[in-house]
């Protein structure tokens, strides 16, 4: 698609709603819609008025709900090749993984683009701009992963943090994955250093930011942890693990290094503002208040929750505390999908059936956009705010579904929306009438579909 040339003004013209997410006490009436000029959000217009300035083009929005750009804190794009597989569809997480390894360690790079380009295509149709990817299965001939997935983000011209992943703890040492997955600390170290220094883009605006992700505490040793931590601090990027998630977890943790999983993090220099947390469910009082004075984020997954049964985050309270929390779909094989609007809808309710019914319908749309760049470290996304990025979700409400419905931004979850009708990434369309522009959707589903079934027969 054609970029917008420098200097256009577009004017995205009275919502027939608006969700800013602008949570300052100043924040401006944007009822009637925004002007992007170069990227950006150049104007907010109230209700009833006009743009300052004259504008180049305009786009009628009054059919539309006007969101931020939906951003997704945490993800397995390589696990759309094993959604809904009936040998896991009932376990709980620990046997989930040691039947799933096995297939993940026959990855090709081709199933891996494809998997990574439909977990892509599916979180830009539900409204996502920026994306947390984690990754950190490496079998013989997937060394360049991460390389295949930026070129994947370059393609569909969204925005990711994508998380150099690693194992070091195989089942001959204790861990749960295969020896076939785990690599050297050396080997991740200097694979990190590399992706940071050729990808990672600093400052408003960037597309492509790379992180130091060891998977989770049953799966490295302290040392691939510490050692992550320090290089991440000497390259100035963030940090990120899966803590928390289950009771297993907080009893190998408890087993294996004789502390809680909070107490681990600190001993190895995690408990920090440069990291976020994958589920983060089991703290206690005390570790949720740690938490909060560190500033390490959670990104909270309430689909994959339910469907291991791990429990539900105490996201409330640790927002309250002062930790930025987020919302991630984690893996397409725990939840099985990779929509963001939904992902804010079941945590809407799965937060309300913890706190109570007057959780409010914004603060879950907040932790899905501003809350979800507090916890990727970004301050240009996930706001409708004068100099922020021109990420922008466009809702119609005029489906059976809503049919009746009364508050349109209430509708969005209260109603289930699954798809927007126009997403726009840096001031350019990247979604048209429910459609990506350039994306074969039917020759990728094909190829994509009888590729997870390779995969799986072995």
């Amino acid at each position: 698609m054609t970029s917008p040339a420098a200097g256009t003004r577009t004017w995205v013209r009275n919502p027939l709603g608006v969700f800013t997410a602008d949570d300052s006490p100043d924040a401006p009436d944007a009822r009637g819609g925004v002007v992007v000029e170069d990227g950006v959000i150049a104007e907010v217009v109230a209700a009833g008025g006009q743009p300052s300035a004259p504008v180049d083009t305009t786009f009628d929005a009054s059919q539309h709900v006007l969101t931020p750009g939906l951003i997704n804190t945490h993800h397995h794009f390589y696990q759309t090749l094993t959604r809904a597989w009936g040998p896991v569809a009932d376990a709980p997480l620990f046997p989930w993984l040691q039947r799933l390894y096995p297939v993940w360690a026959r990855l090709t790079p081709r199933d891996h683009e494809l998997a990574t380009t439909v977990a892509l295509a599916e979180l830009l149709l539900s409204g996502c701009t920026t994306a947390a990817d984690h990754h950190y299965v490496f079998p013989a001939g997937l060394d360049d992963a991460i390389d295949l997935q930026v070129a994947a983000v370059q393609r569909l011209g969204m925005r990711a943090t994508l998380t150099r992943g690693s194992m070091t703890l195989g089942q001959d040492d204790g861990g749960l994955p295969p020896q076939s997955v785990v690599q050297s600390l050396d080997v991740i170290l200097a694979d990190s250093q590399r992706l940071v220094e050729r990808y990672h883009e600093r400052g408003a605006g960037a597309q492509v930011q790379i992180a130091l992700a060891p998977c989770s505490p049953f799966s490295v040793t302290t040392d691939a942890m510490r050692e992550s931590a320090a290089l991440a601090e000497d390259l100035d990027v963030r940090l990120h693990t899966h803590l928390a998630e289950t009771i297993d977890e907080e009893d190998f943790c408890r087993e294996r290094f004789g502390m809680r999983t909070v107490d681990y993090l600190e001993s190895v220099g995690w408990l920090t503002d440069r990291a976020w947390l994958g589920h983060g469910i089991h703290f206690d009082d005390e570790e949720v208040r740690r938490l909060g004075a560190a500033g390490t984020g959670v990104a909270h997954c309430p689909t994959s929750n339910m469907r291991l049964a791990s429990g539900i985050a105490r996201a409330v309270e640790l927002e309250d505390a002062g930790a930025p929390v987020g919302l991630g779909v984690d893996g397409s094989a725990s939840n099985d999908a990779s929509t963001m609007i939904l992902e804010a809808r079941q945590a809407l309710y799965l937060q309300r059936l913890k706190y109570g019914a007057d959780i409010p319908v914004t603060r879950a749309l907040g932790w899905g956009t501003r809350g979800s760049a507090r916890v990727l470290g970004r301050d240009d996304v996930g706001v409708l705010a004068v100099g922020k990025q021109a990420d922008l979700a466009l809702w119609r409400l005029d489906e059976l579904r809503f049919s009746g419905s009364h508050d349109p931004v209430a509708a969005l979850l209260l109603c289930g929306a699954d798809r927007a009708d126009r997403v726009m990434v840096g001031g350019e369309w990247r979604v048209v009438d429910g459609a990506i522009p350039g994306l074969d959707l039917d020759a990728l589903v094909a190829e994509h579909s009888a590729a997870a079934r390779r995969l799986v027969a072995g």
